[in-house]
């Protein structure tokens, strides 16, 4: 999980969501007719899918695990919990059918105080929570909320987590290979490779090895040319302008 900027959405869409909640307020703000209009908002789901899929890192990628499985609009905050947010945008991420539907389900666990435990990664750094294990693959718990996130979403089942440690040798092997083409001056090899990087799954796990690049054990663990290749400054696509 990592750290996404929430996109301003054009006006059209903001007056479509607009126009829905408040027909979705004077019909008293049910369940049962959230998830109705929901439904039948299908032009409306294709406009917010487009804009969650421009702010993703990836193709296609869950903004939960990463995955990139062909996810789908997910509401933070269920609807069967805070119907009146069915169309706020603050409450739409991408989401695979593994985090959703078939883990997080209608779970949105708070504390005392009625305070969201989920981690929320485009309004917080997902790090400050989880920490990316590279030679385990697992996500490691820093807090309470941390650990309550990767319970509900299952972020360390076994699919997941091979997935993921099959990415940190890709990401190498993609990294070397951006090195060499730099050191051969073949720009369009560089250009390739590195708009390729953007468009992987798991891009957490790139994300985690840029956070581990300077700790002192980094060449054992990534490897002297990989972190060599990490010190190029524009494959950190999260500092960038």
């Amino acid at each position: 999980m990592i750290r996404i900027e929430r996109r301003e959405l054009p006006s059209t869409i903001v007056k479509k969501l607009r126009d829905k909640t408040g027909k979705l307020a004077a019909a008293g703000s049910k369940p049962v007719r959230a998830r109705s209009m929901w439904r039948g908002a299908k032009a409306l789901q294709r406009d917010l899918r487009d804009q969650l899929q421009l702010m993703a890192m990836g193709i296609n990628c869950c903004m939960y695990c990463g995955d990139g499985l062909s996810p789908d609009i997910d509401h933070f905050e269920p609807l069967s919990l805070a119907p009146e947010r069915t169309f706020d945008w603050l409450n739409h991420l991408l989401a695979c059918a593994h985090c959703n539907s078939h883990h997080k389900r209608d779970l949105f666990p708070r504390d005392q105080l009625g305070r969201p435990m989920l981690v929320d990664p485009t309004c917080e750094e997902p790090a400050d929570h989880l920490e990316f294990i590279l030679s385990t693959g697992d996500y490691e718990p820093l807090t309470v909320r941390g650990e309550i996130t990767v319970e509900t979403f299952k972020l360390n089942r076994d699919a997941l987590r091979r997935s993921r440690l099959a990415a940190v040798h890709m990401f190498s092997s993609m990294l070397r290979d951006r090195s060499r083409a730099m050191a051969d001056g073949n720009h369009g090899r560089v250009e390739e490779v590195t708009a390729s990087l953007r468009e992987q799954p798991f891009a957490g796990v790139l994300y985690a090895m840029l956070a581990y690049k300077d700790q002192p054990a980094a060449a054992l663990v990534i490897g002297t040319d990989t972190l060599q290749a990490l010190s190029d400054p524009t494959v950190n696509f999260w500092t960038l302008p």
